[in-house]
């Protein structure tokens, strides 16, 4: 599975992987193996990453085109 939802918010946010690697404390290569689809991204990665873009996790998951997260 690729995670495209993660690189499209990346790239919207005008960020390259090594600056959201830092955010994470992790290289910028196994961030981008995130991206890739080459490893699963772990849920507390999946929630960092949804608390820093604002949106859903099932958003991110590409579960429904909505960003919005429930309140």
């Amino acid at each position: 599975m690729k995670y495209q939802r993660i690189r499209d918010l990346r790239e919207d946010h005008d960020l390259k992987q090594i600056n959201v690697a830092k955010i994470l404390n992790m290289s910028q290569t196994g961030y981008s193996k995130y991206e890739t689809g080459e490893n699963d991204v772990p849920t507390h990665v999946l929630i960092a990453l949804a608390n820093d873009y604002n949106v859903s996790i099932d958003y991110l998951l590409g579960q429904t085109d909505k960003p919005e997260r429930n309140r």
